[in-house]
């Protein structure tokens, strides 16, 4: 009887040291216009990132009880409370304890950063942001044709007004608009980028601390992006305050130079990645994302 719990004993160790030896688990957060589990773009990426890393968990997130929720909660729901959402959601599953890396594609990206500064428990290892719009927007050129009818609300919205309470209350996509034509009202109104940016009166400090955890920080910009205006800021760089021309590079701009959430410290140490591809807005190649993101950093 006593060697039969010890060799059960040896059994169960073998399998906890077995199941931390395994891939860090991955969370993916889709774009606007998608879901978690669309089969012909985050369902495909699933399973493709499941075949290359061999084992891997996946969480692709879904807000909401169903696919149509979460497809209309990429326009239409507070990103904060979104953002909030996920974070119980990671804390609450097991297969995320030990920590994860996390891919965010077009606004999952920003949305997991903000997972990232905000909510360090379980701790992210590694961040990939796939067009994601790090310092906002200030146009809306391309929306996912598919998506026409709530498309045209979003236009239809950011011209009566983005800055507006009920707009910036309801419309994701008002929630990272960021106007450098009036620049003191996007700091004072906008609830969201402005906010995970650093960028009101009142700093949040845990901000640089908890994103300078991430072991690494990598930035995918796509060079033909013709959705996201201006396409730098997938590189975390945008307009110069008080025009819409000149782009102020990232390392000349106080977000960077004030080390107002912790990107300095970051570059300082080689944890931030700046990859440009060639092609639209979320194109990319299987050959070249497993060469340039899964091989060096997601097969920890």
């Amino acid at each position: 009887m006593q060697n039969f719990f010890h060799i059960l004993l040896l059994s169960f160790l073998g399998v906890v040291v077995s199941s931390r030896d395994g891939p860090t688990p991955l969370v993916l957060w889709h774009g606007m216009g998608d879901s978690c589990c669309n089969p012909i773009s985050m369902g495909n990426i699933k399973s493709y990132l499941e075949e290359e890393i061999a084992g891997v968990y996946v969480h692709s997130i879904m807000i909401g009880s169903n696919i149509v929720v979460d497809m209309e909660s990429g326009f239409f729901r507070d990103t904060n409370r979104q953002v909030s959402e996920v974070c119980e959601m990671m804390a609450n599953d097991p297969e995320l304890q030990d920590g994860y890396n996390a891919i965010g594609f077009s606004q999952g990206g920003q949305f997991l950063r903000a997972i990232a500064q905000r909510c360090p428990n379980p701790p992210m290892k590694n961040l990939v942001t796939v067009g994601a719009q790090h310092q906002g927007v200030f146009g809306f050129p391309l929306c996912p044709g598919e998506m026409l009818f709530f498309c045209d609300i979003v236009r239809d919205l950011l011209s009566y007004g983005a800055y507006v309470d009920f707009v910036q209350n309801i419309l994701v996509q008002a929630q990272y608009w960021h106007d450098p034509l009036q620049f003191d009202m996007y700091v004072e109104k906008s609830q969201f980028i402005a906010e995970i940016n650093n960028e009101k009166a009142v700093k949040n400090e845990s901000y640089a601390v908890n994103l300078n955890k991430l072991e690494n920080f990598i930035m995918i910009k796509h060079n033909q992006d013709t959705k996201v205006e201006p396409k730098e800021s997938e590189h975390f760089e945008y307009y110069t305050p008080g025009q819409a021309k000149e782009i102020l590079p990232l390392r000349e701009s106080p977000i960077y130079t004030e080390d107002r959430i912790g990107l300095k410290t970051m570059d300082e140490a080689g944890k931030l990645h700046f990859f440009s591809v060639e092609g639209n807005h979320l194109h990319f190649t299987r050959e070249w994302f497993t060469e340039n993101v899964i091989n060096p950093f997601l097969r920890n």
